[in-house]
């Protein structure tokens, strides 16, 4: 990948980095195994923030993020935090291994079919990146969506009996296998589908607008240290570092990535949360007068979230969820990133 940055048209400063690493590159079996390795430490260690985000938009009364934490370590234990992480994580494994096949394949694709059409590298990058999100997403839903039906009720299931928490109507279930079993025999396979659609239209666009919110600010923060690192003065090229290329060092790139990672998703998380909100109670909660077959319908949990608190009640658990999405984020695309050049066929 090879960035230009100038100052006039007659000289381009390049910025000179490291070549992508495409689909037909990596040795797929390291590529999953390493992959499989890396994103369970890094669910691990972010999958409180996702507790305290799925607990705030399912409690029916507004609770600082602060508070709400306090509340479950007093009440409940530090376990509280892991809640539904075993679940979690025996599907989060598969559902990443079919995220990033389709991603990888997908970039790949589109983005030698941009070049071709004449687009310009910049402009086929971003709508690879995008396009990749989108087909990445839909495929895992497949996986996700149970693994979030479940692990999500197991993480919300005692808080509707603490003090200081509302009065939740959710199920109590001893394990992710109890969940299952409970759900199938209650819902049938539409249970534990129960908000398939919405979570595609959350996660199909935020994925898109994620991944090419990503290349944009990725591209552009390049331009800004290619500016500031290469001016040219008294027109003199030996004041450019290399003269005319920018060599990055590999803390600069991980900067780099991590601060492009966490504007992206302050972008997707303003733009999705309110879907994301709908998607987590239609999921978790369950109602006296649902829709057919007794599940809730997207209108009537909308209707239930403006009665509460507005429209503002479905940006509850935001912070959370930006800090969750931003950190997660930062993490994961350097890791992946990571994981990439250590899966390349030929190092």
């Amino acid at each position: 990948m090879s960035l230009g940055v100038a100052d006039d048209e007659s000289r381009e400063i390049q910025i000179s980095l490291p070549a992508d690493v495409d689909w037909h590159m990596l040795d797929k079996s390291r590529f999953f195994f390493l992959g499989a390795a890396l994103f369970s430490g890094v669910s691990a260690a972010l999958y409180p923030a996702v507790v305290l985000k799925t607990r705030q938009q399912v409690n029916r009364a507004p609770i600082p993020c602060s508070r709400m934490a306090f509340l479950m370590l007093r009440q409940e234990g530090h376990r509280a935090f892991y809640r539904g992480f075993g679940t979690s994580l025996m599907g989060t494994i598969p559902a990443r291994a079919l995220y990033m096949t389709a991603l990888e394949v997908t970039k790949s694709n589109v983005g030698k079919g941009g070049l071709s059409l004449g687009l310009s590298e910049v402009t086929a990058a971003t709508v690879a990146n995008a396009a990749g999100g989108l087909s990445a997403s839909m495929a895992a839903q497949l996986v996700w969506t149970p693994v979030d039906v479940i692990s999500q009720r197991l993480m919300v299931q005692s808080s509707c009996t603490k003090r200081g928490f509302s009065n939740i109507p959710t199920s109590n279930y001893k394990n992710g296998f109890d969940a299952f079993k409970k759900i199938l025999q209650n819902d049938g396979i539409r249970g534990l589908y129960r908000g398939f659609g919405i979570s595609t239209l959350t996660y199909a666009p935020s994925s898109a607008v994620w991944w090419g919110s990503y290349s944009v600010a990725y591209r552009l923060i390049w331009d800004g240290i290619g500016c500031y690192k290469c001016k040219w003065k008294n027109n003199d090229p030996k004041n450019c570092e290399n003269g005319k290329i920018l060599e990055p060092n590999p803390l600069c790139m991980v900067g780099v990535q991590g601060v492009s990672a966490a504007f992206a998703s302050g972008v997707s998380a303003l733009i999705t949360m309110p879907l994301d909100t709908v998607k987590t109670r239609l999921q978790v909660l369950d109602v006296e007068r649902g829709g057919r077959g007794g599940q809730p319908t997207v209108a009537q949990t909308v209707r239930e979230l403006v009665k509460e608190g507005g429209f503002s009640a479905c940006y509850r658990g935001l912070g959370p969820r930006w800090a969750s999405m931003s950190m997660s984020a930062a993490t994961m695309v350097t890791t992946y990133e990571l994981l990439k050049r250590l899966s390349t066929k030929h190092q």
